[in-house]
């Protein structure tokens, strides 16, 4: 594998998202953060295939609020096809951590991610997948 280097302008708004990023994630330089920054683009894209993969969904939200409760439930009911579980955990914080265990498509799951996560009231979500086929 060749290394090419070449020279990357940023603006200093950005340029100091990027040097914020190095520093909270540990990364030795930016190159480093920008090499990591582009496989993961590179693979989340890959997931928008037919392969089959499982993952987790994980959704927090505050427990108080029975409307994103009501419509985790109306989305999880179009999806039933790749959930394999679903299990809530009460934090002593007053919120609610949501694990939804799922398989199929890699479409399908990142599907329903993007419609859990993007639910008003959600404080944090993701979707973690690994290819199962």
């Amino acid at each position: 594998m060749a290394l090419k280097r070449f020279g990357v302008s940023l603006e200093d708004s950005l340029l100091e998202a990027l040097d914020s990023y190095v520093a909270e994630n540990g990364f030795a330089n930016r190159s480093q953060a920008i090499r990591f920054l582009v496989e993961k683009n590179v693979a989340e894209n890959k997931w928008q295939c037919n392969h089959i993969v499982a993952g987790t969904v994980v959704i927090m939200y505050a427990q108080d609020r029975k409307d994103i409760i009501s419509k985790i439930a109306d989305i999880q009911q179009s999806y039933r096809d790749v959930i394999l579980s679903s299990s809530q955990y009460y934090m002593n914080s007053g919120f609610c951590l949501q694990v939804t265990v799922v398989m199929g498509e890699a479409h399908r799951l990142t599907e329903l991610s993007d419609r859990l996560t993007s639910i008003k009231g959600i404080r944090h979500g993701k979707l973690l997948m690994s290819r199962a086929d």
